[in-house]
């Protein structure tokens, strides 16, 4: 294509040439880890900017509790402590669990997220694997979410049982222990273990299970298994939020760090990093059996 004011310019004995910029390859896969880093670093933010606002409208400003159970809604809603619970309020307990889950979790899953998508560019020839990329986290969405619901369900149990405190917290000591107890045992476990090797190696998994998927199912599906991994590494150790308070931020960051560290530490994690968190946990629920029993 011609430039009529780069020919008068060549007439004119002016030695110049045209550049057309194009985007190549390397800027794209740049521009586009940027987009999925921003994307991964706004849900995050997102999703522990909900739990702060629910965290401080669940404080009341000191005011006196007993008799009610605050409904983590962020709007100060309350319900006396001996009725049921309504619907309303499984539906706000549910989106509190969604969101942590998707707070403490989502760090921890983005190698596997920028290796599925790398694994599409490497193998994608009709455009941008963003959309397929989106459908996989869809996947692990779909896993956060189940675990998300009985979660819910449990802590419904324990409401109804009268173990929990406004602070959504387990009251009875010997049940705390066996939390801490069994939590600390399963860091030990085959299955543990078995769970922990498919999150730290994800271009093994994605070996393993077909590679790239092109279509939305085929995408869902795979981020759906890899999501039920990542959830089986860590499913006992958020029952911990039962013993220290399901909205106790300090528990929420100190898991989801160890989660992160769990994951990203590779063959060093999974063979000491996990044992060692289990042995502590094991101690920390013997030592609260015997405050328990009195033989301190």
């Amino acid at each position: 294509m011609r430039n009529p004011i780069a020919q008068k310019l060549r007439e004119a004995g002016h030695d110049i040439a045209i550049v057309y910029p194009v985007l190549t390859n390397t800027s794209v896969r740049w521009w586009d880890r940027f987009i999925i880093s921003l994307a991964l670093i706004l849900l995050t933010a997102s999703a522990w900017a909900y739990l702060l606002w629910l965290r401080a409208d669940m404080d009341m400003g000191g005011m006196d509790m007993s008799g009610f159970r605050i409904i983590p809604s962020g709007t100060g809603y309350m319900m006396p402590a001996h009725t049921p619970w309504q619907a309303i309020e499984f539906a706000f307990v549910f989106a509190m669990w969604t969101v942590m889950m998707v707070g403490m979790m989502t760090p921890s899953a983005a190698p596997m997220i920028f290796m599925y998508y790398r694994m599409g560019r490497l193998t994608e020839t009709r455009g941008t694997p963003f959309a397929a990329t989106a459908w996989f986290v869809a996947g692990y969405f779909l896993a956060w979410t189940a675990f998300a619901l009985l979660a819910t369900l449990a802590q419904w149990v324990l409401e109804r049982t009268g173990v929990l405190d406004t602070a959504m917290a387990n009251t009875n000591e010997i049940l705390g222990a066996f939390v801490f107890l069994v939590a600390g045992s399963y860091q030990w476990t085959r299955a543990k273990e078995l769970c922990l090797v498919e999150c730290q190696k994800p271009f093994e998994f994605l070996m393993r299970h077909g590679c790239f998927r092109h279509d939305a199912r085929g995408s869902v599906v795979l981020g759906l298994r890899h999501g039920a991994y990542c959830v089986g590494c860590c499913w006992l150790l958020m029952a911990l939020l039962f013993v220290g308070g399901v909205m106790n931020l300090l528990w929420i960051v100190l898991l989801a760090l160890f989660i992160s560290l769990e994951k990203v530490t590779s063959s060093f994690g999974r063979r000491f990093v996990a044992p060692a968190a289990g042995a502590v946990l094991n101690v920390a629920g013997t030592w609260m059996l015997m405050l328990t029993a009195g033989l301190h």
